[in-house]
């Protein structure tokens, strides 16, 4: 039987948060509130200033760390080669692979990079209720501008 894939669009970006909210946690037991909570406070880090990429990369994965029942799949998960818009952010789009017997959502962290392979910025994206033997897409855009040639490539990714 052949997976259907469907698309959907997330981003890791959540700009209007203030950096002493996210520094406060996340509550609740809720996998995917976990994993929400995560996107949002990665972008809203990521988004203060390069040098806080660093730090947004640390809390992502206490973040990823923090979801009840997560598996590590990053050999189910695979990003395309990001484009730059005309508003300055990387895009790229990454492709779950549900191979559990029961549908499952994703966690992703996508680290872009330069030329060089330095880390400029961080990113988690949540593909939920991704069915059996089904892949989805989604979208990581990053939290900021990026110039230059910019390379994505999976840092992490948890199934719950």
């Amino acid at each position: 039987m052949a997976a259907r894939h469907r698309t959907r669009r997330a981003t890791g970006a959540a700009l209007s948060l203030a950096l002493a909210a996210v520094l406060t946690g996340c509550g609740g037991d809720n996998p995917a509130d976990t994993a929400r909570e995560a996107e949002s406070a990665v972008g809203s880090i990521a988004s203060q200033a390069s040098e806080a990429v660093e730090s947004a990369t640390a809390e992502a994965g206490r973040r990823l760390d923090a979801i009840r029942g997560g598996i590590d799949v990053k050999g189910d998960v695979k990003v395309g080669r990001p484009t730059v818009g005309a508003d300055g952010r990387a895009r790229a789009e990454v492709t779950v692979d549900n191979t559990d017997d029961s549908a499952r959502s994703f966690a992703v962290q996508v680290d872009f990079k330069d030329a060089e392979g330095r880390l400029t910025d961080t990113v988690i994206v949540t593909v939920e209720h991704v069915q059996a033997g089904d892949s989805a897409t989604a979208t990581a855009r990053s939290t900021h501008d990026l110039s230059g040639e910019v390379r994505a490539e999976v840092a992490r990714a948890v199934r719950y």
